[in-house]
């Protein structure tokens, strides 16, 4: 299933451009769970309009790290900070509004199984505060599958859809709360190769289109080199190489190179 967006250039030269504000900010981020210390010491910067690509091997710490930025974490030590506001001093209430403009993309696309397509995308808007038309509904729903190519599956169940498919509902219903920030969280895993290599294509029509934010834990080398303004890695934890795929790709540091070989 292809996009129905039409063909995007390749991207820009990332290294050349001149970064936009800051919208997250995690700074000296600690975390543990009894001894095993996950984040120590931490520190990322996300721009606004920018695709920060965060690698690291399995237990080094990329889902604690986003369960962190949205407060469903509790920090040992440090500060994070998103679109001006910081996390941990938020009232529940508050917390709840800067979810808000947030949007997720979990690796099991979080679908609700008992619904259709249309439903699983209206679930969300029914959710927010003011009542839609029925009119309005329509007009959202079509706009959020087109722009993931999926209008023709308006009436299916997920069960009916394939893993890729799946991928883009989730994404769909994401995107029709119109978020400021997405967070991929190992958006590629348990897909084919040529389905991984569309759901890159959509980060970036994403990122092109709605003008997002985009935080994308992944392990997977070749999404990382398709989606990417600027890669991290962790290690242990921590932050121990930044800057763009081919940069890190030929770096002096036998470990940081040895995922992109």
């Amino acid at each position: 299933m292809t996009s129905t967006l039409p063909e995007k250039v390749d991207p820009p030269d990332t290294a050349a451009a001149v970064p936009g504000e800051l919208v997250v900010v995690m700074a000296h981020v600690k975390k543990s769970f009894e001894t095993n210390h996950v984040l120590q010491d931490l520190s990322l910067e996300l721009h606004k309009g920018e695709n920060l690509v965060v690698l690291g091997r399995s237990g080094s710490g990329k889902s604690v790290l986003i369960k962190c930025l949205v407060g469903l974490e509790e920090l040992d030590e440090g500060q994070v900070n998103i679109l001006g506001q910081d996390v941990a001093s938020l009232p529940n209430a508050e917390l709840l509004l800067l979810r808000r403009r947030i949007g997720f993309l979990f690796q099991s696309s979080a679908l609700y199984d008992s619904m259709t397509v249309r439903e699983n995308l209206e679930f969300p808007l029914r959710r927010q505060p003011g009542k839609r038309t029925a009119a309005e509904l329509e007009a959202l729903v079509r706009e959020a599958l087109q722009n993931v190519g999926l209008e023709e599956a308006m009436e299916r169940l997920p069960s009916e859809l394939s893993g890729g498919m799946r991928k883009r509902l989730g994404l769909a219903r994401t995107l029709i709360l119109k978020p400021e920030i997405m967070l991929y969280d190992e958006p590629t895993t348990g897909l084919d190769a040529i389905t991984s290599k569309e759901i890159s294509k959509l980060i970036l029509d994403v990122q092109w289109i709605y003008h997002t934010s985009s935080i994308i834990i992944t392990h997977d080398i070749d999404c990382a080199r398709r989606t990417a303004n600027r890669i991290i890695v962790l290690q242990d934890g921590r932050c121990t190489a930044q800057g763009s795929f081919e940069e890190l790709a030929s770096a002096a540091d036998p470990w940081t190179r040895s995922f992109f070989e």
